[in-house]
């Protein structure tokens, strides 16, 4: 059990939804860490699974409270960042790269939970559960990777 991946993830996604957040208009201060706090909960959350499920007896069931509790946590900030992406209606004023890094990070931030679920469920190469934390380590490398490039050209914009 890796306990350590779940605070740092709690913090790296917690920046990024919050700086996502600000790039659309969302810069009340509660607001945002509202967001912070709630997302940081979603990744510990994972780390509750992980607890409760580390000293579970081989062919006994997965608690899986604590991943559905992380993914309602989890979309409560997609949720606010929607209402203000959708809410403005000037799609045009939204640079490029501010679309890409939602995206991006979007699809980024749901590979974790499918990655748990794999792992948890021990789906083909899963079942080995190192297998699962690798494929941990290398989507928060790309994930981050992916925001910093993105943020970088954008920045870079003329």
């Amino acid at each position: 059990m890796n306990r350590f991946r779940w605070f740092e993830y709690a913090l790296s996604s917690s920046v990024m939804i919050v700086l996502i957040a600000t790039l659309f208009g969302i810069y009340d201060i509660g607001s945002l860490i509202l967001m912070f706090i709630v997302n940081a909960s979603m990744n510990l959350f994972g780390l509750v699974m992980e607890q409760l499920n580390s000293k579970r007896p081989e062919g006994e069931k997965v608690s899986w409270g604590p991943f559905v509790w992380g993914a309602i946590a989890g979309i409560a900030p997609w949720i606010v960042i929607l209402i203000y992406m959708f809410g403005t209606g000037n799609f045009d004023m939204v640079p490029w790269f501010v679309w890409a890094i939602v995206i991006t990070y979007f699809v980024a931030f749901n590979t974790f939970p499918i990655n748990m679920v794999l792992q948890y469920k021990k789906v083909g190469k899963w079942k080995d559960y190192l297998y699962g934390e690798r494929t941990y380590i290398v989507l928060s490398l790309i994930a981050k990777s992916l925001m910093a490039w993105l943020g970088l050209f954008g920045v870079m914009q003329p």
